[in-house]
């Protein structure tokens, strides 16, 4: 098996219910009406005001019954805020604890060698340039001789333009910042949904966000979460993720940046003189 491998917790809620199915497709982004039995999709749960409220991958089990995985830490903040817009339906949605993530990017970009590997659910999975698949459940773990690759899972997660919630996604993040999120997590066919407007209205405009996460190259060491960027002293933007890749000497990060800043661009973090560049999703198709 080649590629990088990683395990990791990964949160997992059971939606179930008569009502689950409708109550969802007026809650979430994607469409679930054509989420077919054992297909996944992404979604957003947004705000009634647009903003990021979770980010994940709904899986369609039965009918009335659905999957959700999302980053670690979050199902409880996703679960109660489908519960207040509940009223007088049948959706139950239980957090399921103790489930694991066994990820494989790269070269591959497939599942050699995961066989024996118990998992509840395999689900193939694209992040630009490192393609590959997730395999979740609570019996999940790393094959034989295998490598927990968390820190060049983070590479390639940033150099990939892939989200995170609680970095890249907040409570103050609009989807169209992250370029490919609205592609990929939003239908524009299906009925209304909650936090609809905005997503519609911004779309409509050509996706023009005033501040859209970018990629960074840092040359240098010791960069947070939080650190401020800069450009000719100003302040543009902020650092939400960053990881040493020491397969090329720098750090790489991403954060939103000022639409002004137009990739690439010569920009300082901490001192240190960096390279903005466009994600993966942002540049134009070759």
């Amino acid at each position: 098996m080649t590629g990088t491998i990683c395990v990791a917790p990964r949160d997992a809620v059971l939606a179930s219910g008569g009502d689950s199915a409708t109550f969802l497709q007026g809650q979430i982004s994607q469409d679930v009406e054509a989420v077919e039995v054992g297909a996944s999709a992404w979604s957003l749960l947004l705000a009634p005001q647009g903003k990021v409220e979770a980010w994940f991958r709904l899986t369609r089990l039965g009918e009335n019954e659905f999957l959700v995985d999302l980053d670690a830490g979050f199902a409880g903040a996703l679960v109660a805020r489908l519960e207040r817009f509940k009223l007088r339906v049948d959706a139950v949605f239980e957090i399921v604890e103790g489930w694991q993530m066994l990820s494989v990017r790269g070269s591959s970009g497939g599942s050699d060698g995961l066989d024996p590997v118990r998992a509840e659910l395999r689900v193939p999975v694209a992040w630009p340039g490192f393609e590959g698949v997730d395999l979740l459940g609570p019996e999940v773990s790393l094959p034989a001789g295998a490598e927990n690759s968390t820190a060049a899972m983070e590479v390639a997660r940033i150099r990939a333009g892939w989200p995170a919630m609680g970095r890249e996604l907040t409570d103050r993040t609009i989807p169209a910042e992250i370029a490919g999120l609205v592609e990929s997590s939003v239908s524009f066919t299906k009925g209304c949904y909650t936090g609809q407007e905005l997503v519609a209205r911004i779309d409509s405009r050509g996706g023009n966000v005033p501040r859209p996460v970018r990629l960074l190259e840092i040359r240098g060491v010791g960069v947070s979460p939080g650190v401020e960027i800069t450009v000719d002293g100003r302040v543009v933007g902020e650092v939400t993720s960053a990881a040493r890749d020491r397969s090329r000497g720098v750090t790489v990060a991403l954060g939103p940046v000022h639409r002004r800043v137009e990739p690439p661009a010569g920009a300082e973090v901490v001192g240190m003189p960096a390279t903005v560049l466009a994600t993966p999703a942002q540049r134009p198709s070759e």
